[in-house]
């Protein structure tokens, strides 16, 4: 399973569609889980975030100041943990404040998409889209550039 937790829920309807388009998209492949939740100080939500991640999972934070990879980069790191016995590889999304310590610690890779600030819910989407075009790259199935 892909799981995605996030902090904060999404209000705007344009991205509610969105990220629903590629979660449908997305389930043709792979049992894909979004957890969202609520906005707090980031050690509470560290707590929360954690009551969500079992030992198995191969997290995945997104962070500022994480590694920036390709999209074959990205893909094989999907594939790869996918195909090593990982049940879960969960994505974190922190909220307005970042992600505390904690989870960054407990995090196998962190990673970036871009040295550029993002509006959260649009994010969402472009992570969704991300994981969608892996999918699309892994079987080898034709997807625009």
């Amino acid at each position: 399973m892909i799981k995605i937790i996030v902090v904060g829920k999404l209000k705007e309807k344009y991205l509610v569609e969105l990220v629903n388009d590629y979660k449908t998209r997305i389930n043709k492949y792979h049992k894909l889980e979004i957890i969202e939740l609520k906005d707090s100080n980031i050690h509470d939500e560290a707590k929360e975030i954690t009551k969500h991640i079992n030992n198995r999972d191969y997290i995945i934070s997104t962070y500022i100041k994480g590694e920036l990879l390709t999209t074959l980069e990205f893909t094989k790191l999907i594939n790869d943990n996918l195909t090593n016995g990982n049940s879960n590889i969960t994505f974190i999304i922190g909220g307005s404040e970042g992600l505390d310590e904690e989870i960054l610690n407990i995090s196998n890779k962190l990673m970036s998409f871009s040295k550029l600030t993002f509006p959260h819910g649009l994010f969402r989407g472009i992570l969704l889209e991300q994981i969608y075009r892996a999918f699309k790259i892994m079987n080898n199935e034709t997807y625009h550039k």
